[in-house]
């Protein structure tokens, strides 16, 4: 038989050839795993924080590391690709292959919702933007009852909706209310204008529109005229009424135009 030779050795023998083989076969495995493993080959991390990724990236593969990424956040003042973070930190001793984390700069920063400032006030409204990632743009200050209050929020002049997205570093103009100046005009009458003719008016005086009130068959307030108005042009001595700067004026609109005032106050109550 093929192994009749071990039965035929003393047990002693085949106890010491079991041996031999064995301590072979781990020298032959620890050998194996040292080539494997690159024992006792050790290399010293660089420094590439503050280094672009692209340029720095095939440099650490050559040396013999891994590059991994990590994470990738948004810094606006650094430029994109820039290395924020590294792990292992720099100057650790490593072995050879060992992967080293990166976190860097995104190249294209990230869109965040647009949030909603209107009635906050100036300060709350820094805040919030400086936590979404946004800048301030330039402040625009407009005659308004309550002082120190966002009344507008703007990209490049035109009115940015909340919930619309923005990209991250984006400069937002901010309308405040200034409150109500110290200048007194008289009241303009609005009385027979349309709304969008009123609304002009208004603006063209620093005048704020308050509230409007609309009657039940009308719709639109681009359709409306304006019957009534709060204050009033003149008194009831037919004196004429001020309005300082930036105080507010409400109205109410009718579907049918208004017949034409026999004398300077409005005789029209309000419905």
């Amino acid at each position: 038989m093929a192994f009749s030779f071990i039965s035929k050795r003393p047990l002693w023998q085949n106890i010491l050839a079991a041996i031999v083989v064995s301590l072979c076969l781990v020298s032959f495995f620890l050998l194996t795993l040292n080539v494997i493993t690159n024992h006792g080959e050790y290399l010293t991390v660089p420094e590439v924080k503050g280094r672009d990724y692209k340029i720095i990236q095939s440099d650490l593969e050559k040396k013999g590391f891994e590059v991994v990424i990590q994470d990738s956040i948004y810094i606006d003042t650094l430029p994109p690709n820039i290395i924020i973070k590294q792990f292992p930190e720099p100057e650790a001793t490593v072995k050879v292959n060992r992967v080293i984390y990166l976190t860097i700069n995104c190249a294209v920063p990230p869109s965040v919702g647009m949030p909603n400032l209107i009635g906050m006030t100036f300060r709350n409204a820094l805040m919030e933007l400086k936590s979404l990632g946004l800048k301030l743009g330039d402040t625009i200050f407009v005659p308004d009852m309550v002082k120190n209050a966002v009344k507008d929020q703007q990209i490049a002049g035109s009115t940015i909706k909340p919930g619309s997205p923005v990209r991250m570093g984006t400069s937002i103009d901010l309308v405040i209310g200034a409150g109500i100046g110290g200048e007194e005009l008289p009241v303009p009458d609005l009385y027979g204008l349309t709304y969008p003719e009123a609304k002009l008016v208004l603006e063209i005086n620093g005048i704020n529109a308050g509230v409007v009130i609309l009657d039940e068959n009308l719709l639109d307030t681009s359709m409306g005229y304006i019957y009534w108005q709060n204050p009033m042009p003149f008194d009831a001595q037919l004196m004429p009424n001020n309005i300082h700067v930036g105080q507010l004026m409400d109205i109410r609109l009718s579907l049918e135009k208004p017949k034409a005032k026999t004398d300077s106050v409005s005789s029209v109550t309000p419905k």
